[in-house]
């Protein structure tokens, strides 16, 4: 009984985080400020979810300044993804045996 209540309760608050915008905003929003504001809640939230991952998940924040370090500048640099996370695991990892 309890799994089909957690089931009901995850759809419906699924379907109201979805149907909410579409309730309110029917005609398209006009305010500048709040176009652009919109247009960058999805970076905020996926940085406010990496960022903690990443100073936690090494078990040393020396390991994850760096690799972190190294991630933000090469990305700076417009690499590719698949080469910036291989580099920065590759330094944390480096960084993490030589201390």
């Amino acid at each position: 009984m309890s799994v089909a209540v957690y089931i009901a309760v995850m759809a419906i608050s699924t379907y109201l985080v979805r149907m909410i915008p579409f309730a309110f905003f029917r005609k398209k929003i006009k305010s500048r400020f709040f176009r652009s504001f919109l247009y960058y809640i999805p970076y905020a939230v996926l940085s406010a979810m990496t960022i903690p991952a990443i100073f936690y998940s090494t078990g040393s924040m020396a390991t994850a300044a760096v690799g972190t370090a190294v991630a933000v500048a090469l990305a700076y640099m417009n690499l590719p993804l698949i080469v910036v996370a291989l580099a920065a695991s590759g330094t944390a990892l480096l960084v993490g045996f030589i201390i």
